[in-house]
């Protein structure tokens, strides 16, 4: 017993002629008709009584034909939902990210990724960079994004593609230093700053740029992420060296209101983003198309700070 057997023995319980169930099929009758006597040899018993040109179908028969529903349907669903994960419309994804991008930026990408592909299922969750490298490298998800910082791939538990740019120095637009082209540190010598906690890496490279010219590092609000400290930028109480996405998530979420202004820093200070894919199993096409234009959009992003028009 085999699907095409299937399939014709539907065609002609449905029909209850083996000439209608050949015309619906698009084959010839006598094919048909060899279908279902092998079928029923197969089988090793008959499923339609023949009266003269009308086949009656035994009690056997209706049996089989609510299986071979079953068994046709679910195969056709398969077949659909294959069609779809091909075209990438369908399917499920996994992204876990450190907390600045997965406040706002990352939401707005995935809203337009998904637009025109109701049937995604998005799974998107915020941990700290350390976590989010031990949850791909667990293949716990199929997409993660972080900062750079000790992302070593020894033992090849996930894949590591970085992304670097330099910091800008964030402060309100009616600070004396706001119509500037470039800020240094010796400007921002013992003026109030922002900056993430002690134990990150940007924290340590700012207060090194400030070291290198002599000034004063002089430290009023810290906090885990960046995007909390420009509500105290806007009120002109600190100035700070953030990172780019963390600039452009200000600007697309304050728009024309936006109070305050992003510029060049000097002594540069480096920053990096990671895009982690599990590194012991492939992804699925619909997640392979993620992260090509999620790389693609940060590669545009970084190229637009560091070469304005």
């Amino acid at each position: 017993m085999n699907l095409q057997q299937l399939s014709v023995f539907r065609e002609i319980m449905k029909t209850g002629s083996v000439s209608q169930a050949a015309r619906n099929l698009h084959r010839t009758q006598p094919a048909v008709s060899a279908s279902l006597k092998t079928l029923e040899a197969d089988l090793g018993m008959a499923l339609f009584l023949r009266e003269g040109r009308r086949l009656v179908p035994v009690p056997e028969a209706h049996y089989l034909l609510s299986e071979a529903s079953h068994v046709l349907d679910r195969l056709k669903t398969a077949e659909q939902n294959i069609t779809a994960l091909r075209g990438r419309v369908d399917g499920t994804l996994r992204i876990v990210a450190m907390p600045g991008p997965s406040s706002f930026l990352l939401p707005d990408f995935i809203s337009r990724f998904i637009q025109d592909r109701p049937g995604v299922q998005v799974t998107l969750s915020t941990r700290s960079s350390p976590q989010v490298r031990n949850l791909v490298a667990a293949q716990s998800f199929d997409i993660g994004f972080c900062d750079p910082t000790g992302a070593t791939d020894a033992v090849s538990l996930y894949l590591n593609e970085e992304f670097r740019c330099n910091c800008l120095c964030a402060l309100s637009v009616d600070h004396p230093l706001a119509d500037r082209e470039l800020i240094t540190a010796k400007d921002l010598d013992g003026v109030p700053m922002g900056a993430l906690q002690p134990n990150h890496s940007t924290y340590r490279e700012t207060a090194k740029a400030f070291e290198s010219v002599g000034a004063d590092f002089n430290i009023r609000i810290d906090t885990q992420y960046f995007l909390p400290l420009f509500n105290f930028i806007e009120a002109g109480q600190i100035c700070s060296v953030v990172d780019v996405l963390s600039a452009i998530s200000y600007r697309q979420s304050a728009g024309s209101g936006g109070k305050i202004k992003f510029l060049p820093f000097n002594p540069t200070v480096p920053f990096g983003y990671s895009i982690l894919t599990p590194g012991q199993r492939p992804l699925s096409r619909l997640a392979e198309e993620f992260v090509v234009q999620w790389r693609d959009w940060i590669t545009h992003a970084i190229r637009a700070f560091e070469n304005p028009r």
